[in-house]
C-alpha cells in the first residue's frame, strides 16, 4: 500500500505539471490538472479497492475518475479497437463522436471545440488508407486560433499522410505526428495557437511482437482538464 501511494502521489504530481504547462503555453493561466491518463494495475486486490471507491464517488463529467476545477474543460479520449471497435470522443460530458452517434470513420476522427466556451465547432474523419489527403488538408489549414482540437485513430491513421498534414499536426501541438505509422494507435489533444508541444497525447506502435490484437496495438485511452482559453 505504501508504494501504491508512492505511485499515486507521482502521478498527481506529473498530471499537475502538465495541466500547467498546457495553460502557460496557451491559455494564459494556471489552472491545474486533475487527471491525465487512467492507469491500472495488474494486482487483483488493488483493483477491488479501486472499483470499491469508485463506486462511492459521485459522477464526474465523462465519467472521469476526477472532477474538474472551474474554468476548464472535461475530456476523455479513446482510440479505436484494431478495425472492429471506432474510437469515443467525449468533452465537458457530451459525446462528441462515437459509434453509437455514427459519425466517426476509419483514419483519423478529429473534433473541433471553441477553446473559449466549449462549443463544438465541426467534426470529420478522414480515411488514411484509401480517402484522400487532400480533404483533411483542406480541413486543417482552415482551423481559426484558439481552437481545441480532439484528434482519434481508428483502424490506419498514417498511410495517407503526407508531409504537409505531419507538419499541420505538429504545428497544432503534436509530438508523434511525424512518426505516426501503418495501423498505429494515436490520440491527441491540441490548439489552434499552441506555443509548444501538447502533454495531451498517447502514440502506440503497431509492432507485431507487441500487439494486444491481430495487427493491431492495444486501445489507448486519456482522461483529464483543459483549461479555457481567456479573452
Amino acid at each position: 500500500m505504501r508504494v501504491t501511494g508512492v505511485i499515486r502521489i507521482a502521478a498527481m504530481l506529473f498530471s499537475l505539471g502538465t495541466m500547467w504547462f498546457f495553460a502557460q503555453t496557451y491559455f494564459n493561466t494556471s489552472w491545474k490538472i486533475v487527471s491525465l491518463r487512467s492507469w491500472r494495475d495488474s494486482s487483483p486486490g488493488l483493483a477491488n479497492e479501486q472499483n470499491a471507491a469508485k463506486a462511492q464517488l459521485p459522477r464526474n463529467k465523462c465519467n472521469n475518475k476526477r472532477s474538474c476545477p472551474e474554468n476548464s474543460f472535461a475530456f476523455r479520449v479513446t482510440s479505436g479497437a484494431a478495425n472492429v471497435v471506432g474510437p469515443s470522443l467525449c468533452f465537458e460530458n457530451t459525446i462528441l463522436m462515437s459509434v453509437v452517434k455514427n459519425n466517426i470513420g476509419r483514419g483519423l476522427n478529429i473534433a473541433l471545440v471553441n477553446g473559449t466556451n466549449g462549443q463544438l465547432m465541426k467534426t470529420a474523419s478522414f480515411d488514411m488508407y484509401s480517402g484522400e489527403i487532400k480533404n483533411l488538408l483542406s480541413f486543417l489549414k482552415e482551423i481559426s486560433s484558439g481552437t481545441i482540437v480532439i484528434v482519434s485513430s481508428y483502424d490506419d491513421p498514417a498511410t495517407k499522410l503526407n508531409e504537409e498534414a505531419r507538419t499541420l499536426f505538429t504545428e497544432l501541438g503534436s509530438s508523434y505526428a511525424s512518426k505516426l505509422g501503418f495501423r498505429d494507435n494515436w490520440i491527441f489533444i491540441g490548439a489552434k495557437g499552441l506555443r509548444d508541444k501538447s502533454p495531451y497525447e498517447q502514440h502506440l506502435k503497431n509492432d507485431a511482437a507487441q500487439n494486444k490484437y491481430d495487427g493491431w496495438p492495444e486501445v489507448l485511452e486519456m482522461e483529464g482538464c483543459i483549461p479555457k482559453k481567456m479573452d
